[in-house]
Order: structure tokens, then sequence, then C-alpha cells
């Protein structure tokens, strides 16, 4: 299926889910040549934002995923159990969803949040954490894919870098 981000993101903004992206989507917002299949997300544990999540996910028609093509096993959520489980791996109508309240080589939320910056993706505004966290987090999982992706995200920065410094001499 078909990644379709704009409509996974819509749908948790109308929600009023807070969440930083992450993962193989931010990595190529921040310049990445990388292809991803799936959407990365931390949500805030708040169980406010918990509550506003469940909604999210039954709006999408969020299921477990199982095996690649398939529908995936519906569940029964609600804010607290959402929380309770540490990374939710999920199909949609609109493509494969990973929710990651502790990514690997993180605290979570309050750790991406601090240095995100604000993008857009088909026209909706999102947090996306930075690319030093990006490479920090990959590191830390030190799966091969990910391995596979630390020298495209390293150069990315040594560009932003080189840029940020030619900004800086005019």
């Amino acid at each position: 299926m078909e990644l379709k981000p704009g409509s996974i993101l819509r749908t948790f903004t109308d929600h009023g889910v807070e969440f930083v992206l992450i993962g193989g989507v931010a990595a190529v917002l921040h310049g990445s040549p990388l292809a991803t299949f799936d959407l990365d997300l931390v949500p805030a544990r708040e169980r406010q934002n918990l509550d506003r999540l469940s909604a999210a996910l039954t709006a999408l028609d969020a299921r477990i995923r199982t095996r690649p093509g398939e529908p995936g096993l519906a569940f029964g959520h609600d804010g607290r159990s959402l929380g309770d489980v540490t990374i939710w791996n999920l199909v949609t109508p609109f493509g494969d969803l990973d929710l990651a309240f502790v990514p690997t080589g993180t605290t979570g939320y309050n750790d991406l949040i601090r240095a995100a910056s604000i993008m857009e993706i088909d026209g909706i505004e999102v947090h996306v954490a930075s690319i030093e966290d990006i490479i920090r987090s990959k590191r830390a999982a030190n799966r091969p894919k990910d391995r596979a992706g630390i020298d495209a995200l390293e150069a990315v920065l040594e560009e932003q870098r080189r840029a940020a410094a030619g900004d800086e001499e005019d």
C-alpha cells in the first residue's frame, strides 16, 4: 500500500494530537535521499493527548499490523491502553504507521520536541525531529537499515552546517 502521510497527519492534527515526526519521512524532509515506506510518530504521553490519539486512530481505522499487504487486526483502545504499550505497529488505509513512545536513544516526546522544527507536509504543519536526534536514535537502534542511512543523514547534516556557516559570513 502506498504511504499517504498527509492523510494520516491531517487526521492527527484535526484531533489535536501532539506528536513529533521521526524516522524516514522526517529524514527525507531534512534532505535525505533514502526512501521510506511508513510513518513514524512519537506522541506526547499526557492522558488527554492519549485520548485524542485513540480518537484519531479510530477515525483512521488503524489496525495492528500483521503481515505486509494484510488488513491487520482490529483492536479496542482508549488513552490508557495506548499508553500502556511503548510501540504500536499499525496499518491504516493510508499506509503503515508506527507509534513509538520512547524511540531508541531518546527519552520520548519531551526529549525530541525541544529541538524539533515545524515543517510542512501536504499543507499540514508538523513538528519534525531534528536531524541530530534522528541520527542519535538510528545509531542507538543499530539495525542494518538504520546503519545504512546514517551516512546519508550525516552528509545532509554536514551540508546544513556548511550552509549555516556560509549564511553567517554574509
